[in-house]
């Protein structure tokens, strides 16, 4: 077996004859060929097929991982997209819809990505399994969504979760809950690939098995899994027999993600009469959202940049939020035939992230993962619209879930819309120590959520619990300090507020 490696792109570039370099690839193409073989003579035969499947396709994403010389993007050829090719939503609203929505309807599937753990918030299971507003969780909140859409237009509209190994399981036991609603619900799991030691560039997995202490060896690689991963599940296939044209796509834990009709006509109905076969909804940056990725127009198509593929020199340039206004919300309209057209000519070219990890024990890993909307390049008469920020309610942390479950927001047929009652339509800024990163902390540190309706900014940093009926308004920053501890009473009303030091409210 090879030599090992320490750092894999540094020995490339000293390694200098392009010869040199092919050897060295060659030879790491072969160790990992001999440890995957491996790794496949241990699947049981019921296994044998998926797990062929899934060790071929990363042995193409290895392949193109040793090919590639790094990320980075050409900085000097990255444009400004032309005008035409990001339209406002208003744009494409002010068209009105047409009176065959219901038929427009029956051609869309929507597809949530669903391979997430709550590991980040403290959960153990799939993410979409967190209860986010009065008991309800991602999951029941996207049924609920669609099957609102089927009643009122009399539609089928068919739900599909894309799970990956770690979800799979969780997910269908709970999908029997819906077996009486107006949805119909599928699935389809997305790549096992093994993940891979830094310094030898070789899997960690001895065997097939990813359960007890092999849970650690294997990864679901990102979402820009879902064009082979969907393909190879038949369901592609079944959903445009049935005459399905469109997916939408979005993740599980944007609950700003629903059916858009107005968007879903200009695919069905475009105004040149040439239809898009990508659609990518954007929004404008703030200050939040510096590190999301941008769209922008490279050797004349669409492009989808993304942080990680940007030259370390020109990071803040990529930040700014005056030259790239906008971020990619990951809600994308893609047509089901040009998916087809596309994996059949194993033509889907998305650049590969390189993720690194340390695993409990200490041990450095990578993962080699690609993004779904990457593919934009890859697809004809593509388009990005610029959608409200209501569009874009990602729930990734604590501080998130304090502003879903909050009284900003009010929940209808499964869907949330800001209320009216706030003054400004901007979220406020929270920010929420590490006392409360856990769900289970979190809640038992609010009796109830508090009023936020005239919040701007909360920082709460240490030991802090909140009574009932607080109300927050304006800025309030409350710190305790290492050792000390603040009870917010019941009833207060804290408005520019700081509040340090130490404040128990003890029962009597």
């Amino acid at each position: 077996v090879f030599i090992f490696i320490k750092d894999f792109s540094k020995a490339m570039s000293q390694a200098g004859s392009s010869q040199f370099q092919e050897v060295i690839r060659q030879e790491l193409e072969y160790s990992m060929k001999v440890e995957l073989d491996k790794i496949l003579a241990t699947a049981p035969s019921n296994e044998l097929e998926h797990t062929k499947n899934d060790l071929e396709g990363f042995k193409k994403l290895f392949h193109r991982f040793l090919q590639e010389k790094g990320p980075s993007v050409d900085w000097g050829k990255i444009q400004r997209p032309p005008e035409d090719s990001i339209q406002p939503y208003e744009k494409i609203k002010a068209r009105g819809l047409p009176d065959n929505i219901a038929s427009v309807l029956n051609k869309l599937v929507v597809v949530k990505l669903n391979g997430g753990l709550g590991t980040s918030m403290g959960c153990k299971g799939p993410k979409s399994l967190i209860g986010v507003r009065n008991e309800n969780t991602f999951l029941d909140l996207t049924v609920q969504q669609i099957e609102h859409l089927n009643k009122s237009y009399n539609t089928d509209v068919p739900l599909v979760l894309m799970n990956s190994f770690n979800t799979d399981d969780d997910t269908k036991k709970i999908l029997q809950k819906y077996s009486h609603s107006r949805v119909k619900i599928y699935t389809f799991n997305q790549s096992r690939y093994p993940r891979i030691n830094k310094e030898t560039l070789l899997p960690i997995a001895k065997d097939v098995s990813y359960s007890g202490e092999n849970t650690e060896c294997w990864y679901p690689p990102g979402h820009g899994d879902i064009y082979a991963s969907f393909y190879n599940s038949g369901l592609l296939d079944n959903l445009i027999a049935e005459g399905k044209e469109y997916i939408f796509v979005s993740n599980i834990d944007n609950l700003g993600a629903t059916v858009d009709l107005y968007i879903l006509n200009h695919l069905m109905n475009p105004p040149n009469g040439k239809r898009c076969e990508f659609v990518m909804e954007v929004t404008n940056k703030t200050r939040a959202d510096v590190k999301g990725g941008t769209l922008t127009q490279y050797e004349n198509k669409l492009r989808l940049v993304e942080i990680a593929q940007v030259p370390k020199a020109h990071v803040d340039e990529f930040k700014s939020v005056s030259k790239f206004k906008i971020f990619n919300t990951n809600n994308l309209w893609i047509a089901l035939s040009a998916i087809k057209r596309l994996q059949e000519k194993n033509a889907i070219d998305m650049e590969i992230i390189v993720n690194p990890k340390t695993l409990d024990g200490g041990l450095n890993i990578i993962q080699l993962e690609t993004a779904v909307g990457a593919a934009i390049k890859s697809f004809e008469n593509s388009l990005g619209i610029n959608v409200p920020r209501s569009r874009f309610l990602p729930v990734k942390t604590t501080s998130d879930l304090l502003l879903v479950m909050s009284n900003l927001y009010s929940l209808n047929a499964g869907s949330l819309t800001m209320s009216e009652k706030r003054e400004f339509p901007t979220v406020p800024l929270v920010k929420l120590g590490s006392s409360f990163t856990k769900v289970q902390d979190y809640l038992r540190r609010f009796e109830s959520i508090p009023d936020m309706l005239e919040l701007d900014h909360l920082t709460v940093s240490g030991d802090v619990t909140f009574g009932k009926n607080v109300s927050l308004k304006g800025t309030v920053i409350i710190i305790a300090n290492h050792g000390d501890r603040i009870d917010i009473p019941a009833g207060a009303l804290l408005e520019n507020k700081i509040v340090s030091g130490n404040l128990r409210i003890l029962d009597h």
